[in-house]
């Protein structure tokens, strides 16, 4: 039996694109329309424009053209020089970087110098106004960026073997105390030292655990006589490993028992 032919579609497109046609024809018309009737704010529209373009422009700003260039746009595939562009773009991004994190870190730099400097002076005319001067020396860290250090007079303070103040220490340390209330909110840091010479009594183990004592020891008095708020305190022993004097003498060795007070500036103590 013969196959029936298969009979050949109809020439041309089919009915129904016709009508697809005919309806994008009158939408589009329609959105003509009411684009037509509308009222644009050009401000808004600009800052719509500046938006998308600094979205999706490779250069900064939104701008769209190098120099006298040409302009980017979806007609254009080549851009002059564009090779020497590309291969520049991240090195440039990379150096801006670079300087705005140097510049950042120079102004913050400066701006705990200049706390750490207004602390310096507050805290000398307050030493000088509580007749101080004799007892104790005021100094800033080495950059000045960070805290100023009280220093107490070690004679003044600690018998060779023991963490408790000297009862002639006690005013001293009083108005000490004083002046470190004018500090509220700040981090402060009582770091005991000790002289090299071994520990014998059987209180304290070695230097480390009587420096120790000595740093709560203060502590401990700055929180319940002067009131200083425990949360602003911390205390460290540091042994014999950071001497301001020779430890072949007896007055050098009594320099380095000491007591060394930081107060950190306001910026230093948030972090």
């Amino acid at each position: 039996m013969a196959k029936k032919r298969q009979e050949e579609p109809p020439k041309g497109a089919p009915a129904w694109m016709t009508t697809f046609s005919d309806l994008m024809n009158l939408l589009l018309c329609f959105f003509v329309l009411l684009f037509s009737m509308s009222s644009v704010d050009e401000e808004k529209w600009e800052k719509v424009v500046a938006s998308l373009t600094s979205s999706f422009s490779i250069f900064d700003g939104g701008a769209s053209s190098i120099g006298e260039g040409q302009l980017i746009n979806m007609g254009i595939a080549q851009l002059n020089e564009f090779d020497t562009y590309a291969n520049n773009m991240g090195n440039q991004s990379e150096d801006s970087e670079g300087e705005e994190y140097k510049s950042l870190t120079e102004k913050l730099a400066e701006v705990n110098k200049q706390e750490t400097e207004q602390m310096y002076d507050g805290i000398s005319e307050l030493s000088s106004k509580y007749n101080l001067d004799d007892y104790i020396d005021i100094q800033t860290d080495e950059e000045g960026y960070q805290y100023v250090m009280v220093n107490v007079t070690g004679s003044l303070l600690y018998d060779t073997g023991k963490a408790e103040l000297k009862e002639d220490a006690i005013p001293i340390f009083s108005k000490i105390g004083d002046i470190l209330k004018h500090y509220n909110g700040y981090r402060i840091s009582v770091i005991g030292h000790t002289d090299n010479v071994p520990v014998t009594s059987g209180k304290y183990a070695s230097n480390n655990e009587l420096s120790s004592a000595r740093a709560i020891h203060a502590a401990e008095y700055l929180m319940k006589v002067k009131k200083i708020p425990a949360k602003d305190l911390e205390w460290i022993g540091r042994g014999e490993y950071d001497p301001i004097a020779t430890n072949t003498t007896a007055d050098g060795r009594a320099k380095n028992r000491r007591i060394e007070i930081r107060i950190y500036n306001k910026l230093n103590s948030d972090s």
